[in-house]
C-alpha cells in the first residue's frame, strides 16, 4: 500500500511539530472505523484524523469537513470521557511501523493526573485505534474488538494487557550505511526492488522500485547510492509530497516519483496530499456498504426500464405494417369472387403499384373469403390504434429511464447523509419499502454543498433529487443563476448572488460539469440561466426541471479545483 512506514513517518512529524502539547477539545466518530479530534495548539484549532478503515486506513492533520452522527458511537463517548480537555504530551512513530502511539495527560475522577496512550495501527483490514492506561498497560477500549478465538497472540478487549503486533524483523533503513546494503542484496537472485522491500522496514514496494529506478544500470555502487540518497533525506526530514497519475491509476509517496510517467502534482503538506488522494474514495467505500441494496435496485429498476424500451421500440416497428393489412384486406375484398373456402392463398393483382403486379395473399382455410378479408381489416385497426398507447408508453419509459440515470449519477458522488435522501425519495416513489423503525421528519431542511468561488460568491450543488428541488425552488431567488449540464443528468447548482463575475460561472459551471454523469469528460457542456427561467412540470418526478432562454458554455471537470472550492 502507498501508506507505508516512510509516509507514516512524515505525517507523523507534521502532525508532531502542529499539535505538540495541544489540548484536545472535540472528538467526533465519523464513521465506525474513523475518528475526528478538534486539537487547539499554537493558538489555532487543528483536525486529526484517525482511520482504521480496512481500506483507507491512516492518520493526517486534514482541512476536510465530515458529517457526524446525531447520536455518538459508544467508542466516541468513551474517548471523550477519558481525552477530552487532554493536553497531547507526544507524539511518536514506533520503529519505523505504520504504529503511531499519541500519549495524553488527563484528570482522571477523583481529580489525579492520568496519563493514557492512544495506539494508532495502520495495518489493512487489520487496523485498529486502542485507548490503552499507561500505568498497567490495560485496553480501556478500542475501535475493533478482537477475541481470543479470532487472535490468541492478540487479544484487543477492555480490561486486556495491551500487547504489540509481532515484530517484523526487518531492519530500519535510515541507520543502513552503504556497505551494509550491499552485503544484504543477493545480487545474483534479481528483483533487487523486492529484496529491499523484504529486509528494510518502512519500505513499500513503490518506494523499492523508485530506488531501483534512480539507479540506472544497476551496478552495486548505484543501487547503494541510490539508496543511501533517499534515505539521508527521510533522515534529515526532507519529504517531497506527491501525487501521480500514471496508467489509470492514481499513486502518493513523499518522495519524487520518477519511475512513473504521468500528471505529477506536488503538495505542500502530507495532510494536503492525503486529503486530496483519499478524497471521496473512503466516503464512497461506506456508501457502497451501507446502500449496496440500493445501488443493486437502481441498476435493476434501470436495466428493466431499459429492456421495456427495446420491446416497445420493436412493438412500434411492427405498426408500420397496418398499411400493409389495410391493403391485404382491400385486394381481398375486390377480389372475394375469386375465392373459395378451404383455399390456403390466392394470387391477385396489386393495382396499388403502378406497374400492377401479381401478389400472393395467405388465406385462413376454415374462414370464408368475406370473414379472410376483414380478420386483415381487423389486424390493420389492432396495429393502428396501438400506436397511441405504445408511443405514451415510450415516452414514460424514457422518462423513467433518465430518472433512474440521473439516480445512479448521484449515488457516484454521494455521501451517507446524501443516499438517505435517496432511500427516502425511493420509498415515496413506491419502489422501496419505507422502514418501519423510521419516521418522517418533517420540516428538516436538505443539506447542501456549499463552495465558495475564488472571487468570494457562495456556490450551492444539489447532491440528491430532494436537494435540487429545494436548491432550485424554495433555497433561491428568481435572478440568482442557475446551471446544469446539457443533456446529461447531473446536479442543480446556484450562484448565491444577482451579479455574478466571469470566474464565479466558470466555478460554478466546473461544479456542475464535476456532479454529472460526465464527470470524467473534458468540455462538458454546461447551460445557465436565471432561476425565473426554471420551471417543473405538473407531476414530473423529483430533480425534474424544464428551461429556457439558457446559454452554454465548455468545462472540463477538475477536481483540483472542486477541493479549492470547498468550504
Amino acid at each position: 500500500m502507498s501508506f507505508d512506514g516512510i509516509v507514516t513517518r512524515a505525517a507523523t512529524a507534521e502532525i508532531k511539530n502542529t499539535l505538540q502539547s495541544g489540548k484536545i477539545t472535540k472528538i467526533y466518530q465519523p464513521d465506525k472505523t474513523d475518528l475526528l479530534f478538534t486539537i487547539r495548539a499554537g493558538g489555532k484549532n487543528h483536525k486529526l484524523l484517525l482511520s482504521a478503515n480496512p481500506s483507507f486506513s491512516r492518520v493526517q492533520l486534514t482541512a476536510k469537513t465530515y458529517d457526524h452522527p446525531s447520536v455518538p458511537p459508544m467508542f466516541c463517548m468513551l474517548l471523550r470521557k477519558h481525552m477530552e480537555g487532554a493536553v497531547i504530551e507526544s507524539i511518536e512513530q514506533i520503529d519505523l511501523e505504520r504504529i503511531i502511539h499519541i500519549k495524553v495527560k488527563n484528570r482522571n475522577e477523583i481529580g489525579d493526573i492520568a496519563y493514557k496512550t492512544l495506539i494508532i495501527e495502520i495495518m489493512g483490514r487489520h487496523s485498529n485505534i486502542i485507548l490503552v492506561e499507561d500505568k498497567n498497560c490495560a485496553i480501556v477500549d478500542c475501535i475493533k474488538h478482537i477475541p481470543p478465538s479470532l487472535n490468541r497472540y492478540r487479544t484487543l478487549l477492555p480490561g486486556q494487557t495491551y500487547v504489540s503486533p509481532p515484530p517484523q524483523e526487518k531492519q530500519s533503513p535510515l541507520t543502513e550505511t552503504a556497505e551494509g546494503f550491499i552485503r544484504k542484496i543477493k545480487w545474483n537472485e534479481g528483483k533487487v526492488d523486492r529484496q529491499i522491500v523484504q529486509h528494510y522496514s518502512g519500505i513499500s514496494p513503490l518506494i523499492g522500485r523508485e530506488i531501483t529506478f534512480r539507479a540506472g544500470l544497476a551496478t552495486k555502487d548505484s543501487l547503494s547510492a541510490s539508496f543511501t540518497d533517499m534515505m539521508e533525506k527521510f533522515q534529515s526530514g526532507h519529504y517531497t509530497p506527491q501525487m501521480v497519475f500514471a496508467d489509470g491509476k492514481e499513486y502518493f509517496s513523499v518522495t519524487d516519483l520518477t519511475h512513473l510517467k504521468g500528471e505529477k502534482k506536488e503538495f505542500p503538506t502530507v495532510g494536503e496530499l492525503l486529503d486530496r488522494f483519499y478524497y471521496g474514495k473512503a466516503e464512497r467505500d461506506r456508501v457502497k456498504q451501507q446502500a449496496a441494496d440500493l445501488e443493486k435496485l437502481l441498476h435493476n429498476e434501470h436495466e428493466k426500464i431499459a429492456k421495456k424500451i427495446k420491446k416497445l421500440k420493436a412493438s412500434l416497428a411492427d405498426t408500420e405494417k397496418a398499411e400493409k393489412f389495410k391493403v391485404l384486406g382491400e385486394l381481398l375484398t375486390a377480389h372475394l369472387y375469386m375465392v373459395k373456402k378451404g383455399q390456403k392463398k390466392i394470387e391477385v393483382t396489386n393495382f396499388y403499384e403502378e406497374d400492377q403486379p401479381q401478389l400472393e395473399i395467405q388465406l385462413d382455410p376454415l374462414k370464408g373469403p368475406s370473414e379472410n378479408a376483414q380478420a386483415y381489416f381487423k389486424k390493420y385497426n389492432k396495429l393502428k390504434n396501438s400506436v397511441a398507447f405504445i408511443d405514451e408508453q415510450l415516452k414514460k419509459a424514457s422518462e423513467d429511464l433518465l430518472y433512474f440515470e440521473s439516480l445512479i449519477q448521484q449515488m457516484e458522488s454521494a455521501s451517507v447523509r446524501d443516499v438517505a435522501g435517496i432511500r427516502e425519495e425511493l420509498e415515496e416513489q413506491g419502489y422501496v419499502k419505507r422502514r418501519k423503525q423510521q419516521k418522517a421528519k418533517k420540516n428538516e431542511k436538505p443539506v447542501l454543498e456549499t463552495y465558495q468561488s475564488t472571487d468570494g460568491l457562495t456556490i450551492l450543488v444539489g447532491k440528491n433529487n430532494k436537494q435540487n428541488d429545494y436548491l432550485t425552488f424554495k433555497a433561491s431567488r428568481q435572478n440568482e443563476t442557475w446551471l446544469h449540464t446539457k443533456d446529461i443528468p447531473g446536479s442543480h447548482v446556484v450562484i448565491k448572488s444577482e451579479e455574478i463575475s466571469e470566474t464565479a460561472l466558470l466555478e460554478a459551471a466546473g461544479l456542475a460539469a464535476y456532479f454529472s454523469k460526465a464527470r470524467h469528460s473534458g468540455s462538458v457542456p454546461v447551460d445557465y440561466t436565471l432561476i425565473r427561467h426554471v420551471k417543473k412540470p405538473s407531476g414530473a418526478k423529483p430533480g425534474f426541471v424544464i428551461y429556457d432562454q439558457q446559454q452554454t458554455l465548455y468545462v472540463t471537470p477538475d477536481e483540483d479545483q472542486l477541493l479549492k472550492l470547498k468550504k
